[in-house]
């Protein structure tokens, strides 16, 4: 009886889906819409939200690229 084992290659571990894109989006549309009401710290919460998952798409982005 043999084992079959699934061999996963480096390049399939990080697949670009466009997951941090849409987040980064849901949460600068939740910032917009906290500073029109008024929301200053909520607002300035959810942009930075925002920022980092733009920058860690841009970095697997990369590294995917690399590979």
């Amino acid at each position: 009886m043999e084992l079959l084992v699934p061999t996963v290659s480096p390049v399939t571990l990080i697949q670009l889906t466009g997951e941090f894109l849409q987040y980064a989006l849901v949460f600068f549309v939740l910032a917009v819409v906290a500073a029109v009401f008024g929301a200053r710290g909520v607002a300035g919460v959810s942009m930075t939200i925002a920022k980092w998952l733009v920058i860690a798409f841009l970095v697997l982005a990369l590294v995917s690229l690399l590979l």
